[in-house]
């Protein structure tokens, strides 16, 4: 069945460049009407220029959809409000937010000065849940919405001279791990989107032509839309480039129990092994899941009765 976001309204933040416009353009291509969201800045988040988002919002009226643009500095909560609002008294709801704005001020942690590593958390992290709070109450009202947080697999697995973005990217998977929690009953879904394309983000980390050919921003288009639309899934971390497509997932071992007399940090370092022992690993939803499993482990093996 094709998916169609006819009389959906999504806001799409980054959007006047590279994966926000590919998924700015998509969206609209289905139907959505679309907010293109853009400061117009540089990679580095320096500067400031509308004409970006008013670009692709050209675009997407000369084929026939509805687009607004806006310049909101996804860092100022009341400029993501006013956002907000635009699209509530322009179209009445906001169905789906992409979470995609970033920039980048790589350094090693030695050499990143604090205000370079506070503006790169500010803009990935804070300007998500800015975004996020700002559409959320409209999204509980309507009983329906669709969020993803842009993460990356600098912050899943690490990547050298980018600690404030793995960081960053790092912290909006522990958004979406909560968010999916509170949102699931009022019809809100919130997913990760793991992304590799040849962008201005990326061109420096691939230079060789052949390889930023296959990682068009439309490949990672396809799995955005897929986590937007109505048969979304929920708390999914999907990886996407190049044609490729992943999910990541947080595992937790099945753990060993230690006795009290031998709860010492010189027990724990003898058994990492034993504790590292992928068997029986599991996906664990909601942090109070863990706390139940120690517990269970530690009241079978001391003959102590739970719950009463």
């Amino acid at each position: 069945m094709s998916i169609s976001f006819e009389g959906k309204v999504a806001i799409v933040t980054g959007a006047g460049n590279g994966l926000g416009r590919s998924h700015a353009l998509e969206l609209a291509r289905r139907g959505a009407k679309v907010v293109v969201n853009d400061l117009g800045a540089g990679r580095d988040g320096s500067g400031g220029s509308r004409s970006a988002a008013e670009t692709v919002v050209q675009e997407i009226v000369a084929a026939g959809g509805e687009a607004i643009a806006n310049g909101a500095n996804v860092t100022d909560f009341d400029q993501v409000e006013e956002m907000v609002k635009e699209a509530v008294d322009h179209w009445g709801r906001v169905d789906i937010l992409v979470n995609n704005a970033g920039i980048l001020r790589d350094k090693s942690f030695a050499k990143a000065p604090m205000d370079d590593f506070k503006l790169v958390v500010d803009v990935h992290l804070m300007g998500s849940v800015n975004c996020t709070k700002a559409v959320w109450e409209t999204m509980r009202e309507q009983k329906y919405g669709r969020i993803v947080m842009t993460t990356s697999s600098s912050g899943l697995y690490g990547n050298f001279g980018q600690s404030n973005y793995g960081a960053a990217k790092t912290g909006v998977v522990g958004l979406m791990n909560t968010l999916h929690l509170e949102g699931e009953k009022y019809g809100i879904k919130v997913n990760c989107l793991s992304p590799t394309a040849a962008t201005r983000m990326t061109e420096d980390v691939i230079p060789d032509p052949k390889a930023l050919e296959l990682l068009t921003p439309e490949s990672v288009t396809a799995g955005l839309i897929a986590l937007v639309a109505d048969d979304a899934p929920n708390r999914f971390i999907l990886c996407a480039g190049a044609g490729g497509y992943a999910k990541t997932r947080i595992l937790e071992t099945k753990g060993i129990y230690l006795p009290p007399e031998k709860q010492t940090a010189e027990d724990v370092l003898a058994n990492l092994d034993a504790i590292a022992d992928e068997t029986d690993q599991q996906e664990l939803v909601g942090g109070f899941n863990q706390t139940v499993k120690f517990l269970k482990k530690a009241a079978s093996a001391m003959g102590v009765k739970l719950g009463g």
